[in-house]
């Protein structure tokens, strides 16, 4: 993207979910709207690329972070996978 008509960009692993996700989506816009310039649009488009990236990833961090644990009769004595589905 031009240095003149975009400011510096955070880091992506230093952004949360929501972070990535809005700028992400921004980008989409962007892109399908058709009025950004061929260099900006490989720029924009590696951008989202790393951004997807980083929203799969926090996503399967919180998945795995989400688990049930099952409860028996002496406390818990499994942990199971979170269905989301």
């Amino acid at each position: 993207m031009s240095s003149a008509n975009q400011p510096a960009k955070t880091p992506i692993e230093q952004m949360s979910f929501e972070a990535a996700l809005r700028e992400l989506e921004a980008i989409v816009t962007r892109l399908e709207q058709g009025d950004v310039d061929l260099e900006d649009s490989i720029a924009l488009y590696e951008r989202g690329q790393a951004l997807k990236l980083h929203c799969e990833q926090k996503l399967k961090s919180a998945e795995s972070r989400l688990e049930k644990i099952v409860q028996g009769p002496k406390g818990a004595e499994a942990v199971e996978p979170l269905n989301l589905t």
